[in-house]
């Protein structure tokens, strides 16, 4: 599409001119569809890190194991919202039963909390900043995001922030 471009002469209104766009003698760079990657796809160390595969197969680990911890939490409450009809005359039945739906709640709030992290790791993706430490921006590491695809420290700064724990636990 043409540009439009105002000439002024001196004293006298502007008038408008059609300007065409110079001519590139540059080729169009064609930008790929998304990148597919197989199911057994898996990282390695030769390839570029954090290249488009990488990204992708975090992105697929990270979403199929929200999925999961997601399915698991709805199945424990609706379980455990069955439960609660059995209500003993015995008072060690009652005692167990409140101790067991006690621990089911907790596991239930700690995978609420890595759903959470989940998501941040797949805002990270977006923002290309995933596998990157974010204290000191150096690379976390494949072997470490596999085991731990979370992973937001590099093993020193996650010491380091465990240690910092530590510290402000026991004051």
């Amino acid at each position: 599409m043409p540009k439009i471009a105002k000439a002024k002469k001196k004293g006298s209104k502007s008038k408008t001119k059609v300007v065409s766009k110079p001519k590139s003698t540059a080729t169009k760079v064609v930008s790929k569809g998304p990148v597919k990657i197989s199911k057994t796809y898996v990282p390695k160390d030769t390839e570029k890190y954090m290249c488009e595969k990488h990204k992708v197969y975090f992105r697929i680990r990270l979403t199929e194991w929200k999925k999961e911890l997601i399915k698991a939490n709805n199945e424990a409450l609706y379980n455990g919202g069955m439960d609660d009809n059995n209500i003993s005359a015995d008072i060690v039945d009652q005692a167990n039963s409140y101790i067991d739906s006690n621990v089911e709640m907790k596991a239930i709030n700690r995978q609420i909390k890595l759903i959470s992290e989940i998501d941040k790791a797949l805002r990270r993706i977006r923002e290309d900043t995933y596998g990157y430490c974010l204290d000191t921006a150096e690379p976390i590491g494949l072997k470490r995001l596999m085991a731990r695809p979370v992973a937001k420290y590099t093993i020193a700064a996650q010491e380091k922030h465990e240690k910092d724990e530590k510290v402000h636990a026991d004051d």
